[in-house]
């Protein structure tokens, strides 16, 4: 009869076995290439089961890093934002010091054009009232602004004093309907006289011939007469001549030179009370001088003297290279001009 369990070798036995087949299979493995390719038919069987076994890890780890780089990119976006913001407020506050210095030099350089004795001043209020064209400048009695005092910024004429106060004075501006000044085309001298129309683009010539000399693009300078504005200075382009043979006057439409809704620096002109021919002769020597410091700082030097209208002049804060023979006057605060003008 045979035993109910049968009885094999004992454990001891199968461990001491195992313990020297997988020796065996070390060494065999370390010192010869028999098994390299049973190990790497294994290595297919096995794989899967190491990938399902790290899956955890693995979860875990891309988590903890899409977390991390998720907070990063937030952080290093809201830090780009803030960053970003700030350059912006930079570069438009070097836009705003870029247009003002661009506007100075030009202000400079027509100061630099003018004969007169000239004051830099600056806007700082504008009269609400739709039909009056009146602006508010920082310089008043105290600097010696009058009443009557022509005013002008880069490009030309844009007005006179009409109210002088202690540190403030009242501009009355060329397009002001209540405001007129004598004009002449600079092609041929004829004289008109030009008008504000309420229109801050716009000047009409009162009384021009329906024959007269004048055509679009013709530009007109003051003309002297009356002695409230110096002859010379650009005041508008004309843009619009009208022709009716059944009237005896033309229609004639000009655009004025100065930018009077967009200039903020202005030029306030004292009235020079030099001859032409002094003037002409001290804008000679102040080129000469120009031309020797150009050529000393090796810059191009101009080689001719700018007409009468167009010479050197003395600013209060650049005094003359050459003192005058005669200081210019400037009138009294307050004075009147010596005559009044047309129309105004």
């Amino acid at each position: 009869m045979k035993p109910l369990f049968a009885k094999g070798p004992s454990l001891g036995v199968r461990l001491l076995v195992l313990v020297v087949l997988s020796a065996v299979l070390m060494v065999v493995d370390a010192r010869f290439e028999v098994l390299h390719p049973l190990r790497a038919q294994l290595g297919l069987i096995v794989e899967p089961a190491y990938r399902t076994a790290r899956l955890p890890v693995t979860l875990w780890e891309n988590a903890t890093q899409q977390i991390a780089s998720r907070s990063t990119l937030i952080a290093e976006n809201e830090k780009l934002k803030a960053e970003a913001l700030l350059m912006q407020g930079r570069v438009q506050k070097l836009a705003t010091l870029t247009e003002q210095n661009v506007r100075l030099r030009e202000l400079l350089n027509s100061a630099a054009l003018v004969d007169e004795k000239v004051l830099v001043t600056e806007l700082i209020g504008v009269d609400p009232n739709p039909f009056t064209h009146r602006i508010l400048i920082d310089k008043g009695e105290k600097d010696g602004a009058f009443i009557g005092q022509p005013v002008l910024d880069a490009r030309g004429l844009m007005g006179q004093v009409v109210e002088v106060m202690p540190y403030t004075a009242r501009v009355l501006l060329l397009t002001d309907t209540n405001h007129s000044i004598p004009v002449q085309v600079n092609r041929n001298g004829l004289r008109a006289i030009a008008a504000g129309t309420g229109n801050p683009e716009r000047l009409e010539l009162r009384h021009v011939a329906d024959t007269a000399d004048i055509k679009e693009g013709d530009l007109l300078v003051s003309s002297g007469m009356g002695q409230r504005f110096p002859a010379g200075y650009p005041v508008a382009t004309v843009k619009e001549v009208i022709h009716d043979s059944g009237q005896p006057f033309a229609i004639v439409r000009a655009v004025p030179t100065a930018a009077l809704n967009r200039s903020r620096y202005m030029l306030l002109v004292f009235t020079d009370s030099r001859s032409a021919e002094e003037r002409a002769t001290q804008a000679a020597v102040a080129q000469e001088a120009a031309d020797r410091e150009a050529a000393a700082k090796g810059e191009p030097v101009q080689s001719q003297v700018p007409a009468p209208a167009a010479t050197p002049a003395t600013t209060p804060t650049t005094p003359p290279t050459t003192p005058p023979a005669q200081p210019p006057a400037v009138p009294a605060p307050g004075a009147a001009p010596a005559a009044p003008q047309e129309n105004h």
